[in-house]
């Protein structure tokens, strides 16, 4: 895990899969504050492709990270406007 960012609120959708933990890092993002962290923790192989694709093609959101801890999926989601 990257030190380079605090993390606002942690996202569990551990055993969700497509497309939950989308629908879910959307509604959890919308309640922060610009330039706040979610970090997000799933458990599907395909969050890693769906998160990173969702953060690209929406506003207002960057994903900093992703890491894959065995069967673990970590993503690092910052609202930026």
């Amino acid at each position: 895990m990257s030190e380079a960012f605090d993390i606002t609120e942690t996202l569990d959708v551990k055993g969700a899969s497509c497309p939950m933990p989308v629908v879910k890092t959307k509604s959890a993002i919308d309640d922060l504050a610009e330039g706040e962290v979610l970090e997000v923790v799933a458990t599907d192989s395909g969050s890693m492709s769906d998160l990173k694709g969702w953060a690209a093609g929406t506003d207002g959101v960057e994903l900093l990270e992703q890491v894959e801890d065995g069967d673990v999926y970590k993503h690092y989601v910052q609202k930026t406007a």
